[in-house]
């Protein structure tokens, strides 16, 4: 890597962004810790190829690697804990209804959740990136989104009754 200023800028820029995501796609903080730092270790092999477009490559390889680790492990439910980062100011019980819905979530559904409803992907798009069919991603998310409603209807006021 010859030039070790534009990765670390890199880093710094776009490090607390990239540390929120992992954290979603985990619920685990330690574990986030722990992805965005190997995709970060990716990212600094490869950094001269990757550094017109660094965080989609960082990106993939954090949605890469949490697949890997579901294969490894079979975790079946992994504890969303609190994350240290700046929250924006919200309800405190919407906030804890929330982590205490997505901690009962697959590690699978809640990263097509995270990929499609916080990172804004399409169905094509998650699939690509998750290696998986389109219609896996459709039938996760219906399901996923099945599951919330039942164990938080109080969240439906938030995103509405149709999503």
């Amino acid at each position: 890597m010859t030039d070790r200023s534009g990765f670390d800028e890199f880093v710094h820029a776009r490090g607390p962004a990239l540390a929120r995501t992992a954290y979603l796609l985990t619920g685990d903080h330690h574990l986030a810790e722990d992805l965005v730092q190997a995709a970060l270790v990716q990212a600094a092999r490869h950094w001269e190829r990757i550094e017109t477009s660094p965080e989609a490559y960082v990106r993939r390889t954090m949605y890469h690697q949490n697949i890997s680790w579901w294969r490894r492990r079979r975790l079946a439910e992994m504890p969303l804990q609190s994350y240290d980062a700046p929250v924006p100011a919200t309800d405190p019980t919407v906030r804890l209804t929330l982590e205490q819905a997505l901690r009962r979530l697959t590690p699978r559904q809640r990263t097509v959740l995270v990929l499609r409803y916080f990172e804004d992907l399409t169905e094509v798009r998650t699939a690509a990136e998750l290696g998986i069919s389109r219609g896996a991603v459709k039938s996760m998310s219906r399901q996923a989104l099945q599951r919330l409603r039942v164990l938080a209807p109080e969240l439906a006021d938030l995103v509405g009754a149709d999503v």
